[in-house]
């Protein structure tokens, strides 16, 4: 279930990584094949959407007038998004679990992230933090989405 979890951290900060990091997962092969969710975001044009909304959220987040994370319609956003990554990276038989727990931790993640930004943005700025976020965000997604084998195995 962690890997739900390091989705939803993710998710907390970009909603759409979760499913473009879902997406380059399920085109790898590194899902499970039983996976609905999966299989949908296996799909090229379906990918290929996920990766350009995701491309496009990170490139709005460094905007000026670009809404907090916290709005409710982010949380919508973040909390939608998160649950389905955290259900197609979840085990089979515990993807219900697996969703939950990424939208409790999406929308944790949103409120601290959001303290964490706006406090590094006083030093740093807008571009510099929005940058590194990005990078943080991608690598904790897409390593959320890899190896699926390794939880399957474990339980």
């Amino acid at each position: 279930m962690i890997r739900s979890i390091l989705v939803g951290l993710a998710g907390g900060q970009r909603a759409m990584t979760p499913l473009a990091a879902v997406a380059g997962a399920a085109r790898r092969g590194d899902l499970s094949p039983d996976n609905p969710p999966g299989a949908l975001a296996a799909h090229p044009l379906v990918a290929m959407g996920m990766v350009m909304l995701a491309a496009a959220e990170m490139a709005g987040d460094k905007m000026r007038t670009a809404p907090d994370r916290t709005v409710p319609s982010g949380l919508i956003g973040r909390t939608t998004t998160s649950a389905y990554a955290g259900a197609a990276l979840a085990a089979p038989g515990r993807r219900r679990l697996g969703a939950v727990l990424a939208v409790g931790t999406a929308l944790a993640s949103s409120y601290g992230g959001l303290a964490i930004r706006k406090a590094a943005m006083r030093r740093w700025g807008q571009d510099v933090t929005g940058f590194v976020e990005d990078a943080a965000v991608l690598a904790l997604a897409t390593g959320a989405a890899s190896g699926w084998r390794s939880e399957t195995t474990s339980r």
